[in-house]
């Protein structure tokens, strides 16, 4: 049987793409997948997995060019050494008292919910896609949750909602926040900093993995790093052995709950998801988790977007392809032109990246926040509108203004839908309130900082 992701035949096209883009010679490789391609017209898939699987191995052997290694180190030394962290206020104390921070915190946890939400029946559309389904019922540009009423059933042939879970995301339909990984991982993070404290680590990580995660609920890099732990492989190499997808933004999505719990320390938070995203990726990937962590670290004390970003550039090196994306945006004049003209920069610069690379995502997703200016739903709709990952795109950019306007603050149109309930086939989180998420995500957020008081550690060990 073959399984989506761990088909090898589908892991060598996705290879070719990953190794020529870290500056290695393809071209051999290239020329057997094209070979084994047309064999597929006369041979089944499953004859030419071994094959495939051999290619993927020799190509995946090949050395990193040095300079690249130099400018996107993988170890977190090195990554801070070459960083400018200690330019940042990496652990500025905030200044929330416990009502505030209450409010920040379940402001992330909502804010992240009704993004995702909102994307979640159209991802991967292209935005071209998304702009036509919405115009098809007079619902151009965004401002409230999909629906299929009064939109043409020819059009929904077309373009069907996103098999799972799309339909229960469509505002007619909406009970509660359905099932989605980009919730999962943060419900999963939170678990494991409850059960093993800060000093956990990214074994502790793929154990809580194995443990609580369905493995049909994790996707590209995360379904191959999981197969390479049931393997025994641990990490780092559980990210790297047969994994193309190791820049993909599979790690980018997991990154919010290292920032809830380290308000106005991203330094830390960056350290946290650097932990968590060594499991599955590496370079580019690890630094799209860091990233964000930081920058959600950031808005419990920062409330200008452009400095925000900043503080998450901070944590990660700045010769690295992710920061030079970054950094194209915010050389833009992003306030102050028309959204559809952002997004056509976006689209040209980086629109060669897969739908679902970590780069071209957070570049967007940082257009998107520059353009909001702590407006949520500015904000989650134009990155919904943006195409390319939607329900996370949404997510992220939704949970960095949840926690900078704080739960009171956001929109009862997007959040009440929610009936502050999430679904789950995670282990032990199935029906949560996000009331309860955000006060169990507290209680760690103030052990930690209690603890940093004390030690020069930071460790949960105690509480």
């Amino acid at each position: 049987m073959i399984i989506r992701y761990l088909d090898y035949v589908e892991r060598l096209e996705f290879e070719i793409v990953q190794r020529r883009d870290e500056g290695v010679d393809v071209k051999e490789a290239e020329s057997t997948f094209l070979k084994i391609k047309k064999r597929l017209k006369i041979e089944t898939l499953d004859s030419l997995q071994e094959e495939a699987k051999k290619v993927v191995s020799q190509l995946a052997s090949k050395p990193i060019p040095a300079d690249l290694m130099d400018l996107e180190p993988d170890d977190i030394k090195d990554i801070q050494e070459i960083s400018n962290h200690k330019e940042s206020a990496d652990a500025k104390a905030h200044s929330l008292d416990q009502e505030s921070l209450y409010d920040a915190i379940l402001g992330g946890w909502l804010g992240r919910s009704g993004g995702c939400l909102l994307g979640k029946p159209i991802e991967k559309y292209h935005r071209t896609v998304i702009r036509e389904m919405l115009e098809s019922n007079n619902a151009w540009p965004l401002d409230n949750y999909f629906t299929q009423v009064g939109m043409p059933r020819d059009l929904l042939e077309r373009y069907p909602w996103k098999r799972r879970w799309g339909l229960e995301s469509l505002r007619e339909n909406i009970q509660c926040m359905p099932e989605d990984d980009d919730l999962n991982f943060t419900m999963l993070n939170l678990h494991i900093l409850e059960s093993n404290g800060a000093r956990f680590s990214s074994e502790d990580v793929g154990n809580a993995w194995l443990n609580k995660l369905p493995v049909f609920e994790v996707f590209t890099a995360e379904r191959i790093a999981y197969q390479n732990l049931l393997n025994g492989i641990s990490p780092p190499q559980s990210a790297t052995h047969l994994n193309p997808f190791r820049e993909w933004i599979g790690a980018q999505i997991r990154a919010d709950l290292w920032g809830y719990v380290c308000p106005g320390n991203p330094k830390q938070a960056a350290e946290f998801a650097w932990r968590d995203a060594r499991v599955t990726h590496v370079r580019t990937g690890v630094y799209g988790e860091m990233f964000f962590a930081a920058v959600v670290a950031g808005a419990f004390i920062e409330k200008d977007i452009r400095k925000l970003i900043r503080m998450g550039l901070d944590q990660i090196p700045p010769q690295s392809r992710f920061a030079a994306a970054i950094e194209y945006v915010l050389q833009l004049p992003v306030e102050e032109m028309p959204w559809e003209e952002v997004a056509d920069l976006i689209y040209e610069k980086f629109g060669h990246y897969h739908w679902v690379h970590t780069i071209n995502n957070a570049a967007l997703t940082v257009a998107t926040l520059l353009k909001g200016q702590g407006d949520y739903e500015k904000t989650i709709t134009n990155a919904v509108m943006g195409g390319w990952d939607t329900d996370c795109n949404g997510a992220t950019s939704g949970s960095i203004i949840g926690v900078l306007v704080g739960a009171q603050a956001l929109p009862s149109k997007w959040i009440d839908p929610l009936k502050n309930q999430v679904r789950s086939s995670l282990g032990g989180f199935d029906n949560s309130k996000f009331s309860d998420l955000a006060k169990r995500t507290q209680s760690i957020a103030e052990g930690l900082r209690a603890d940093q008081g004390h030690k020069s550690h930071t460790s949960l060990d105690d509480f």
